[in-house]
């Protein structure tokens, strides 16, 4: 683990972890990808959360970050000074296209320095980061940025977004500029790139609110909600196509369903339904399904599925993040429908 004192805040955006990282007591513990999913110190990240007293990722939201919301000593920063608390912070190194920090049109108050506002950038590569956040660090974080004045809190839809393990994160949240300092700052009618200049510059560049920052991207209103996110069920059992509990899902389904695989092993529980297990090796087929009001659906299947079942996020074939249902217990007796 690297203490804060390696990633300085200042000059902004302040230093940062070359990998994904997960953030406490001043600490930041590398976050490493793998078949089963994210891992800390070899454990796995949920388990490693629970072990803070943290929620699980299945209640956190992606939030992207491109200014110094990925430096560790800025989230201690907002521990200190805005209440964030000691719960861990989860972030995920991403790869964006489409999109650009730019420098911000107006100075912060608090120390003079120009921070940074998203643009879009047609060709653009950039390394940004996501918060996998909870919503009471989103509340934190609305006070911090000014949301509603400063900044405005919005589903982006412009663009891409993938995490390291090429997880394609779709529609994530994100602090977008609102009021005219923090639109983009117009320099002969071009935006300024924060990888192009660096913060010793940029305090004295002089130019205009830009008119737009030219992205798509719906405000968001209230407290996001965990469940609202993915929009889509990857379903291998009962739940798909023409199979007995289709009709949970039938009213309910946005386009047509496509084929798709995951990581993990299926097995016969010997009751009529199956078992998927992710942390098992193999692949397993099943069904992507995009569903409207998708927070009141996954409501209903909750319930259907029963406390056998955990609801995960699972990236299929492709990166595309879905939720899933996975087998709690143990599968000493079951017999494995793949032949693994």
């Amino acid at each position: 683990m690297w203490p804060d004192e390696l990633f300085p805040e200042d000059p902004y955006p302040g230093a940062v972890p070359e990998q994904s990282f997960v953030h406490v007591a001043g600490h930041s513990h590398p976050l490493r990808p793998g078949p089963g999913g994210w891992t800390v110190d070899g454990v796995p990240l949920d388990t490693w959360l629970a072990r803070h007293g943290a929620p699980p990722c299945r209640e956190r939201v992606p939030l992207l970050t491109y200014g110094s919301n990925k430096c560790p000593s800025k989230i201690t920063w907002l521990r200190r000074t805005h209440g964030l608390g000691a719960d861990p912070v989860v972030v995920l190194r991403v790869r964006t296209t489409g999109m650009a920090a730019v420098w911000a049109s107006g100075l912060r108050k608090r120390d003079g320095q120009r921070p940074a506002v998203l643009a879009a950038a047609p060709g653009v590569v950039e390394s940004h980061a996501l918060w996998l956040a909870t919503p009471t660090q989103i509340a934190v974080l609305d006070r911090c940025e000014g949301r509603g004045d400063r900044y405005r809190l919005a589903r982006l839809s412009t663009g891409t977004v993938r995490t390291e393990d090429g997880q394609l994160i779709e529609r994530p949240w994100c602090y977008l500029g609102a009021s005219p300092i923090r639109r983009p700052l117009a320099v002969a009618g071009s935006f300024v790139r924060c990888a192009s200049v660096p913060q010793s510059v940029a305090a004295g560049l002089v130019g205009e609110p830009a008119a737009s920052d030219g992205l798509s991207a719906a405000t968001e209103t209230g407290a996001p909600d965990p469940a609202s996110w993915p929009s889509s069920l990857f379903v291998y059992g009962s739940l798909q196509p023409g199979q007995s509990a289709w009709g949970l899902l039938a009213p309910h389904v946005l386009g047509a369903p496509s084929r798709a695989v995951v990581q993990g092993a299926v097995f016969d529980t010997g009751q009529g339904y199956p078992a998927w297990v992710p942390a098992c090796l193999g692949v397993t087929p099943g069904w992507v399904v995009s569903v409207r009001s998708v927070a009141r659906v996954l409501c209903r299947l909750d319930e259907y599925e029963g406390p056998g079942y955990a609801r995960v996020r699972v990236a299929v074939s492709g990166g595309r993040v879905c939720w899933a249902y996975a087998w709690r217990g143990s599968v000493n007796g079951f017999r494995r429908l793949d032949g693994g």
